[in-house]
């Protein structure tokens, strides 16, 4: 990403950053250090490519179609999900559900994956809207999914789950 510094003596303490046609413009106060810009530009890198990646995705496959196609065919459409995303700062996890609000947030890493694997996912984390933990009925909910068990073993050789 080429990036173009204007410093000015008008700006005292922020620094602000826009992308322009793939240049990323960083406006900065003149008397701040160049360590700690280049610091804060590689943030800026950072949260714009992430939200290229979120761009892309969601333009990719729309989360909230298929998560009303899953929720048509495995829970008869009792499911209320006030949100559902794809989300850049999750490396950990490859999804997560509030059961209390109905959102659903999803790793950017699932939406690489096969769709069958997505499709897993999403049951695996709407199963969380009935079921809150990981008992015995809430694993009955998501192995009405036909391809829970293939799709747990795609996610255990690609070391993202264990």
């Amino acid at each position: 990403m080429e990036v173009k510094v204007v410093r000015s003596q008008r700006r005292k303490r922020s620094v602000s950053a826009r992308l322009v046609n793939g240049l990323l413009l960083v406006n900065a106060p003149l008397m701040l250090s160049q360590g700690y810009l280049d610091e804060i530009i590689n943030s800026f890198k950072l949260k714009f490519s992430r939200k290229k990646i979120k761009d892309e995705l969601d333009k990719k496959e729309n989360l909230r179609d298929l998560a009303r196609e899953l929720n048509k065919k495995y829970f008869d459409n009792q499911l209320k999900i006030e949100s559902i995303e794809y989300v850049t700062t999750q490396n950990s996890r490859l999804g997560c559900c509030n059961y209390r609000t109905g959102r659903i947030r999803i790793s950017h890493k699932i939406g690489l994956m096969p769709k069958w694997v997505r499709k897993y996912v999403l049951v695996h984390e709407m199963a969380h809207l009935i079921e809150p933990n990981h008992s015995r009925a809430f694993w009955d909910i998501v192995l009405r999914y036909r391809f829970t068990e293939r799709a747990r073993g795609y996610l255990m050789a690609a070391g993202s789950i264990k």
